[in-house]
Order: structure tokens, then C-alpha cells, then sequence
């Protein structure tokens, strides 16, 4: 399924294209406001799913499913909750299996 900002989906308030979604955000000022150094990790792994061939919406969520998990292990670290080995361990683990670096 290709996704534009014609598809529908069921809102809160029922059926709603993405540009309306978009535009009532827009409407209540709930403009996005991350961090432009949060932002470009994304953006480039995003990009890395794109050009493997994935869909945008695919690539959009690995790129927040990678970003979360490598977030986590940073946390766990820097907590003591786990070993620089298994953060080690664990980032090289995401690599191999969003990146598909051996």
C-alpha cells in the first residue's frame, strides 16, 4: 500500500485523510520541535531503509525502532545497568540487524 496525504485512517474523531491530520495539527500549533540533533540520526537511517529498498512508512519505523533500542542500551549504560561490553554487544547487534552490516 502506498501512503500519501490522501490515505485515510481512523482518527479520534473518525476517518481522516494524513492532510487533514496534518492540517489540524498545524491549526492547534503542534509543530514538531526535536532536537535538530535528534533528528538527523533518524533522517539518516531513514534514508539507509529507502535506499534498501523498503517502504517509506517501513523505513520511517525502523528508523524509530532502531533509534529507541540504541537510545535504551545508551540509557542502560549510562545508569550502570549494564557492561560497556553489552552496550557494545547490543550496538553491534542493531547494525547487523537494521543496517545489515556483518
Amino acid at each position: 500500500m502506498k501512503i500519501t496525504l490522501d490515505t485515510k485512517f481512523v482518527g479520534s474523531s473518525g476517518m481522516v485523510t494524513l492532510r487533514d491530520a496534518v492540517a489540524q495539527l498545524k491549526a492547534q500549533d503542534l509543530a514538531c520541535t526535536v532536537a535538530r540533533d535528534k533528528i538527523e540520526p533518524k533522517a539518516r537511517m531513514f534514508a539507509e531503509c529507502v535506499e534498501r529498498g523498503f517502504t517509506p512508512l517501513r523505513s520511517e519505523i525502523m528508523a524509530a525502532c532502531y533509534l529507541a533500542e540504541r537510545d535504551a542500551a545508551a540509557e542502560s549504560f549510562d545508569r550502570g545497568l549494564i557492561t560497556e561490553g553489552e552496550l557494545e554487544q547490543t550496538r553491534l547487534a542493531l547494525a547487523r540487524r537494521f543496517l545489515g552490516a556483518a
